[in-house]
C-alpha cells in the first residue's frame, strides 16, 4: 500500500535541517514550534524511522533525515517553481522573477538596470540570487541567469551581451606611495590582491601572466567584492572590471596593455519560460542594460 505523506511535513523536516532546531524552523516558516513538532513526529511515524537525535548542540540529524534532505529541496524547488509560475498568469507583466548573477555584478551592475525596471514594472517582485557559484537554471535554481561563460545545454535560451574586460586596477593613493610598475615582472614588488582558490576561468587567466599566480599574493579572497574593496582601500593592485573601475575618479588602470581579460557575458534563461511575460520582460531589460554597461568599457 501507497503512503501519501503531506507536503507539509517534508517542509518542516528541511526547515528544522537548515536551522537546528524546532524554534528555528518554526520562526523561518511562519508557524509555531509545537506545530513544527508535530510535524516532524508524524513523519517519523509514516516513515518507521528516527529522523533526530537530542543533544546539547541542538538536534542532530540521523542518516535517515540526511538521506531526505536533498529530496525534500527538490520538493522545495517545484514548490517555488509552481508559485512563481502561477503568478506569471495574465496580460501584465508581473509576479516573481529570479535572478542569479555573480556578487560583484548583483551588487554593483544589476541594481540600476533592475531599479528602471521596476519603475516600468511596478508589479514584478525581483529576487537576486548572488553567488560566484553556477546556478542551475534546468532545476529551476533560477528563472534567469547572468553567466560569464557561454550556456551549452539546449534548453536554455541566451544572448550574449559582450565581453566584459577584466584589467589591473589601483587606488591613485596606493601609487602615490608605492610607485606604478613598468611592466609585470615589477608586480613582484608590489602587494597584489588575488584569489584564494582559483576557478578553471582564474587558472587559464592567470597561467599567461607572469607573476599572477596565488603564492605571489599578499591579499587572497576568493570574494570578488572583497578583492574590490581592498583595491577601492588602497591595500594594492588587483583585478576588476574596467567599466566599474571607470566610475571611480580614484582608480587607475595599471598595466592596460600587458594584462587584459575578456570576459564573455551572457544573459540565459529556460526556454519554457519564453512565454512569461515577466521572465521576456526582465530577460530583455538584463540584456539591454548590460550591453549599455558593455560599450561603456570603450570610454574608459
Amino acid at each position: 500500500m501507497t503512503t501519501t505523506i503531506a507536503w507539509e511535513y517534508y517542509r518542516s523536516l528541511l526547515a528544522v535541517l537548515k536551522h537546528g532546531s524546532l524554534s528555528g524552523a518554526a520562526r523561518a516558516l511562519g508557524i509555531t514550534q509545537p506545530t513544527v513538532g508535530r510535524h516532524i513526529a508524524a513523519l517519523e511515524k509514516e516513515l518507521g524511522a528516527t529522523l533526530f537525535t537530542r543533544s546539547q548542540q541542538g538536534l542532530l540529524p540521523t542518516e535517515v533525515a540526511l538521506a531526505l534532505r536533498p529530496h525534500a529541496e527538490t520538493m522545495e524547488h517545484t514548490a517555488a517553481l509552481m508559485a512563481r509560475a502561477a503568478s506569471s498568469q495574465g496580460q501584465d507583466v508581473a509576479g516573481t522573477v529570479r535572478i542569479a548573477a555573480s556578487e560583484v555584478v548583483g551588487v554593483e551592475v544589476l541594481p540600476t538596470i533592475l531599479a528602471r525596471l521596476r519603475e516600468r514594472h511596478p508589479e514584478l517582485v525581483i529576487e537576486l540570487v548572488l553567488s560566484n557559484k553556477v546556478q542551475d537554471l534546468l532545476r529551476r535554481e533560477a528563472d534567469i541567469a547572468v553567466r560569464m561563460l557561454r550556456p551549452r545545454q539546449e534548453q536554455l535560451v541566451a544572448r550574449k551581451v559582450g565581453d566584459i574586460e577584466l584589467g589591473l586596477h589601483a587606488h591613485a593613493d596606493y601609487l602615490a606611495r608605492h610607485g606604478t610598475p613598468a611592466g609585470l615582472p615589477d608586480l613582484a614588488q608590489h602587494a597584489i590582491i588575488g584569489y584564494d582558490e582559483a576557478s578553471p576561468f582564474v587558472r587559464n587567466a592567470g597561467a599567461a601572466f607572469e607573476g599572477f599566480s596565488r603564492d605571489n599574493f599578499a591579499w587572497r579572497s576568493d570574494s570578488d567584492l572583497a578583492q574590490l574593496a581592498l583595491i577601492r582601500a588602497g591595500a594594492g593592485i588587483g583585478v576588476c572590471q574596467a567599466g566599474l573601475a571607470a566610475r571611480d575618479p580614484a582608480l587607475r588602470r595599471v598595466l592596460p596593455q600587458a594584462f587584459a581579460l575578456p570576459m564573455e557575458t551572457w544573459v540565459t534563461m529556460h526556454a519554457d519560460l519564453r512565454g512569461s511575460l515577466r521572465c521576456r520582460a526582465t530577460f530583455d531589460a538584463l540584456a539591454e542594460g548590460l550591453r549599455d554597461y558593455v560599450a561603456s568599457q570603450a570610454l574608459t
